[in-house]
């Protein structure tokens, strides 16, 4: 941990300011802890983003975020470690910046990862414009990710966790370079199991608090609920549409672009006999197209809104690990950038279910060279009406 700050030995300044995103979970509190421990003058902050009544759905099966459970356990976990603890309402900038994305990306046929746009947006610049008005040095968080610099330029880089069941690199590739350089991930060569056995003998409040789920700010996980209920406004050009197979004939209706998802084979409403699966959602036609799982496979891609921690130049193809979401397991691929401000990707081995609106992050060793949102897809055979 200590070798994630360049500045701990200089005289002017031998004990740095950092502030911990304490989510009152186990994780981050554990992040705060270790930090105490190595002598670091830490503060507590945690950013309330939403409200369960915004929300909506099954308000007793919460997440571990933002519930005023959730910040009155950060509150005692710094008292117990005997550091200051502040919150941040930034729930209009939440709803600003992330759920209006969420919306509008589901309205462009897309399936976006708000995860991604929190951790870029939220958890780093707007915490970070914030911890400068503090004077701190740095922020800390409970990622499970580590980072490791450049021995020959000295710049920072985002790397796979220890844990890689746990991992979280890949919902970290947004971050600003800048952003990183003063960033620090204190459980990046610890696993889960470790960790959950530091905080019980430390007695900190957060040690047995369950496992957070993956949109904290849809608590029964069921997006289209949310977004009929919560967003019916954004919503209201919404139509029915066809559901088509791959040659163009009508199976059936679908109920709206934004209530689906490529890959998706549940709660299509049509009966062929055999699983059928999303392979494409045409907006611009307010149509879904259907086929077998085979017929989702495609090896190239299209990848924009692109950030870099390694410098890649353009027009030279580069071997990268690509992951396509969050549990994909990864593959090889070689990734072209492109005078457009794109990356053409195209994979060794077809891959199921390439999802425009989903990030792509490409990594050499378990270093993440950067990542970018998928913009298109690009399939070997013309489809037909396409």
């Amino acid at each position: 941990m200590l070798n994630q700050i360049e500045i701990n030995n200089r005289p002017d300044n031998p004990k740095p300011k950092i502030v911990v995103a304490m989510s009152g979970g186990v994780d981050s509190s554990m992040a705060a802890k270790l930090l105490v421990d190595a002598g670091f003058d830490v503060v507590g902050i945690t950013m309330k983003l939403w409200g369960y009544k915004d929300s909506g759905g099954n308000l007793v099966e919460e997440s571990n975020c933002c519930s005023l459970d959730d910040i009155h356990n950060a509150a005692i976990v710094c008292t117990q470690l005997g550091i200051p603890h502040y919150t941040l309402d930034y729930s209009e900038k939440f709803k600003e910046i992330v759920i209006q994305n969420f919306v509008a990306e589901y309205k462009r046929g897309r399936t976006p990862n708000p995860c991604v746009m929190c951790n870029t947006e939220m958890k780093w610049r707007a915490l970070l414009e914030k911890v400068d008005d503090l004077e701190v040095d740095y922020i800390a968080t409970g990622h499970y990710a580590r980072k490791v610099q450049d021995p020959a330029t000295g710049t920072w880089r985002v790397a796979r966790a220890k844990d890689l069941k746990k991992d979280q690199s890949y919902v970290l590739w947004g971050i600003n370079p800048d952003g990183l350089a003063r960033t620090i991930f204190p459980l990046g060569d610890l696993t889960k199991t470790e960790i959950r056995d530091l905080a019980e003998k430390a007695t900190l409040r957060t040690a047995h608090t369950p496992e957070s789920q993956d949109i904290c700010f849809i608590p029964d996980n069921d997006y289209r609920r949310f977004l009929k209920e919560k967003h019916a406004v954004e919503l209201v050009d919404v139509a029915p549409g066809d559901i088509v197979d791959m040659t163009g004939k009508k199976l059936g209706e679908h109920d709206g672009i934004p209530f689906y998802t490529v890959g998706q084979r549940k709660g299509l409403g049509i009966a062929t006999g055999e699983p059928m699966f999303v392979t494409q959602i045409d907006v611009a036609s307010n149509t879904i197209r259907v086929g077998h799982r085979s017929e989702t496979l495609s090896d190239t891609f299209l990848v924009e809104d692109l950030n870099w921690f390694d410098p890649v130049a353009e027009d030279v193809p580069v071997r990268v690990f690509t992951q396509i979401r969050y549990n994909h397991p990864g593959e090889w691929a070689t990734l072209t950038p492109e005078s457009n401000g794109l990356a053409r990707v195209v994979y060794d081995v077809p891959q199921a279910a390439i999802t425009p609106g989903q990030s792509a992050v490409f990594y050499q060793d378990d270093r993440v060279l950067g990542g970018g949102h998928i913009k298109e897809v690009v399939f070997e055979k013309k489809l037909v009406g396409a």
